[in-house]
């Protein structure tokens, strides 16, 4: 009897061992994934320096970043979104990391200036939003113009402009569940570059960037340096310099995977312009106090013209009933009006840009025309 009891203990514990070794290994084999995208690539340089180009800094900077990975974490995939000088559309850089089902997406790039200056220079970080200066929207213009290059890029994104300021405003109401993460890591990539990389920290930003937008996890895009400035360039050409950033981005990689590891810090590096105090701030003083409650009113403007036209003229192309304003000695034509900016927002895309496709929204308060981007943002708070 004994003998019998005692070989049941030996094969229920040889079964558990079993269970619990196939449980091991299939906690192990739930790689996390990184899906690194070394901006620009082929007959798109990107960025142009004296002596260098965008894109063969980004990729040295991924290469290194990668190889960094896959030698220190072994618990990790990496893909990388090319790793050769060949060109790859934005969208296609998006699938390869939502058909990975990555985890993470970082985007590697180099900024510059329309001229050569020695004072700029330092790294920034990016995430998905509405950009909330000049500078940034620049940023964003510079970097999603490569889609001017792709064959089908009217349809493939559905109008987009990169070099309209107005084309960005869809970028206001996008809800990224990913932003508390992408900020955080984003944060402590730039805390690397400053402290152990030794670089000026310009700061984390929001802007339009096509390629985040399209990915489903937490994204960053990463801005090294300005290629024109020579001195910079010298140092994002260097050995040195590309090992440093790739450093300095997989020690954040590493933070940011860590179990341990806060993601959402308290301290604010210099140059973010994303803490809600910041918005606070601006929307306090968007408007006089003495009307506050009066409700921004969207409009899309359809024609300019020097000359008053009648409802039923041939250049509003069906569209009734027009409204117009007078600016700078010019009649700008109207269609819809709404404090929903919603809905002007669909009216826009669905009726008016299939008649005009330079059309675009703006807004007024108490009759005078008033910066839509601050209108959105006074619509959302209320």
């Amino acid at each position: 009897m004994k003998t019998i009891i005692f070989n049941i203990l030996c094969i229920f514990l040889f079964i558990q061992t079993t269970l619990n070794t196939e449980q091991a290994h299939a906690v192990s084999d739930k790689l996390f994934t990184v899906v690194i995208d070394a901006g620009h690539g082929g007959n798109d340089p990107g960025a142009v320096g004296r002596r260098g180009k965008e894109k063969n800094i980004n990729l040295s900077v991924a290469l290194k970043l990668g190889k960094l990975i896959e030698n220190n974490c072994a618990d990790t995939r990496v893909i990388y979104t090319r790793k050769s000088d060949k060109f790859v559309p934005l969208h296609q850089r998006a699938s390869i990391a939502n058909n990975a089902k990555a985890d993470l997406f970082i985007s590697i790039h180099t900024n510059s200036l329309a001229k050569p200056n020695k004072k700029i220079n330092g790294t920034e970080t990016y995430t998905l939003g509405l950009h909330r200066t000049e500078d940034n929207l620049e940023v964003a213009k510079k970097e999603n113009a490569v889609i001017l290059i792709e064959d089908d890029y009217k349809q493939r994104y559905a109008g987009f402009n990169p070099n309209s300021s107005e084309s960005y405003i869809i970028f206001e109401f996008l809800q990224d569940k990913y932003m508390k993460q992408s900020v955080g890591f984003a944060k402590t990539i730039q805390q690397k570059f400053r402290n152990t990389a030794k670089r000026t920290d310009r700061g984390v930003h929001q802007a339009g960037f096509l390629v985040l937008r399209e990915t489903s996890m937490p994204s960053v895009l990463i801005e090294l340096g300005y290629i024109t400035n020579p001195t910079e360039e010298a140092y994002l050409l260097s050995e040195k310099g590309t090992s440093a950033l790739a450093n300095s981005i997989y020690q954040a990689f590493r933070e940011y995977k860590s179990p341990t590891q806060s993601r959402q810090t308290s301290a604010k590096p210099s140059g973010t312009d994303i803490a809600s105090e910041t918005h606070a701030a601006e929307t306090a003083t968007d408007v006089p106090s003495d009307t506050q409650n009066e409700k921004p009113v969207f409009k899309i403007q359809i024609l300019t013209s020097d000359k008053k036209l009648s409802q039923s003229s041939k250049y509003f192309k069906g569209l009734k009933p027009i409204g117009y304003y007078q600016e700078k000695g010019l009649y700008k034509y109207t269609y819809g009006e709404s404090t929903n900016y919603n809905q002007i927002l669909r009216l826009l895309r669905n009726k008016v840009k299939t008649k005009f496709k330079d059309a675009f929204i703006i807004a007024f308060k108490n009759d005078k025309k008033i910066d839509v981007n601050k209108a959105i943002k006074e619509f959302k708070k209320n």
